[in-house]
């Protein structure tokens, strides 16, 4: 039986566009209150605006989560204006940037600072106040919800800097996890296969094409089905856990 989420606050990072803003809409339905993080501030307050005349509540907040200080005040203003936090989560990411050889290295430390140490930036700041719910708050759970990627169970040709962030993800996530279960902090791992989001776009060109005549072959996941994925998560009864979630698209094969 699945539980609402009313008096329940969630951070969702990366908010501002596909996975996230899906989320947020999933997550304000079933009544929890939600803060927006991303570096888009625009399409921010739009979502935010659309979350507020469906009769949600919604903070937002401009961050980038690969700078320290902003993922921590991220949560810091999220406690501070909504009063607590129940949820956490951890999308904002980049995608496959190409191949290893003459690969820009700059590009491959950006991956690991946005999917990786920004994950664990925020992740940091969100543990006490995650704790703090599980063990005092009306549902006595909190949530850590990690989006990973298939990438995160096998590696692909040309990707490597990417799914080795994933795997990190995933590999971080189920320590956590034996940390802080009985503690009633559920942490779970969220890993879509090919979907329709913006992280194609993040590809050399010399891959580009590759892409998209990959995604041709098939109907990708919708934004809407991983946040579903992820509403379905943090709606269990307290002594159920969904630690990891794989979720690929009937036509594809990734």
């Amino acid at each position: 039986m699945a539980a609402r989420l009313d008096g329940t606050v969630a951070l969702i990072t990366g908010a501002s566009s596909c996975i996230g803003a899906a989320s947020a809409h999933a997550l304000t339905d079933q009544g929890a209150a939600v803060a927006l993080a991303a570096r888009r501030e625009d399409r921010l307050e739009q979502l935010a605006e659309d979350i507020t005349q469906s009769g949600g509540h919604a903070l937002v907040i401009e961050a980038d989560v690969a700078n320290k200080a902003q993922a921590q005040t991220a949560v810091a203003r999220t406690v501070a204006q909504l009063g607590r936090l129940d949820i956490l989560v951890n999308n904002a990411g980049l995608g496959p940037a190409g191949p290893s050889e003459n690969a820009p290295l700059d590009q491959w430390e950006q991956l690991v600072r946005v999917n990786v140490l920004g994950m664990l930036y925020t992740t940091h700041a969100a543990l006490p106040h995650l704790l703090r719910a599980a063990a005092d708050g009306l549902r006595r759970v909190a949530d850590l919800v990690n989006i990973s990627s298939t990438e995160g169970r096998v590696a692909r040709r040309g990707e490597g800097v990417y799914a080795a962030t994933q795997f990190g993800v995933v590999a971080f996530s189920e320590s956590l996890r034996q940390e802080v279960t009985t503690r009633h902090v559920r942490v779970s791992v969220v890993e879509p296969g090919a979907t329709a989001t913006e992280l194609a776009g993040h590809v050399r060109d010399e891959v580009r094409q590759q892409t998209l005549q990959f995604l041709s072959g098939g109907e990708p996941l919708a934004a809407e089905a991983i946040a579903d994925a992820i509403q379905y998560i943090v709606t269990r009864p307290r002594r159920v856990a969904i630690n990891e979630l794989l979720v690929r698209p009937a036509e594809l094969e990734a």
